[in-house]
């Protein structure tokens, strides 16, 4: 069984996810949204994954570049 995660596990995975938004957004490519168009439920979880995946990445090239592959 998994045991759930430390507060300050939690605050460390939310402050590296916070310092990787800037990156994980450019690498989703998502554009700015019109604020007189609101997003649909399906569009907002089509942004979300799209999210999701550009974070696995960028989480991955840090990753990579703390560890000096190329």
């Amino acid at each position: 069984m998994d045991q759930p995660a430390s507060a300050e596990m939690k605050q460390a995975r939310m402050k590296e996810f916070m310092q990787l938004l800037p990156l994980t957004l450019e690498l989703a490519g998502l554009p700015k949204g019109d604020p007189l168009r609101p997003y649909t439920a399906d569009q907002m979880e089509g942004r979300a994954l799209s999210v999701r995946a550009a974070y696995k990445i960028a989480k991955a090239l840090l990753k990579e570049v703390g560890e000096g592959v190329q």
